[in-house]
């Protein structure tokens, strides 16, 4: 099964996300960004697909995607970066797979997934 991580503040747009994504056939992991060290949570349990929120509480989109991009084991692992400010220049030079645009049509990320977790 394809496995996408959320990292997403907004609770609205998880829920949402979760619903059209599992539809699709997608297992979804949605992650405690109060709580949660992001970088040690994923390195537990390597995902195929991370959607990932520019803006995070207490956390940056861009220095998680960095240091995504320095750890071989994430080598493998596609990032969709989104925000509602137009940072797609500076997610795509981070190390990001992709951008959207906030707000998105849930189609097109699913389009996106869809690309990056053909078997």
């Amino acid at each position: 099964m394809k496995r996408i991580f959320l990292a997403e503040d907004d609770p609205t747009m998880v829920t949402l996300l979760e619903t059209l994504l599992k539809l699709e056939g997608f297992e979804v992991v949605s992650l405690d960004l109060a709580t949660e060290n992001l970088l040690e949570t994923l390195h537990a349990d390597i995902p195929q697909a991370l959607v990932l929120d520019v803006n995070l509480p207490n956390q940056n989109g861009l220095d998680i995607v960095r240091n995504m991009r320095k750890d071989e084991v994430f080598k493998n692992t596609n990032v969709v970066m989104a925000s509602g400010m137009n940072l797609k220049d500076e997610c795509l030079a981070s190390g990001a797979n992709d951008f959207l645009l906030k707000p998105y049509m849930p189609d097109d990320l699913i389009a996106i997934l869809k690309k990056y977790t053909q078997a």
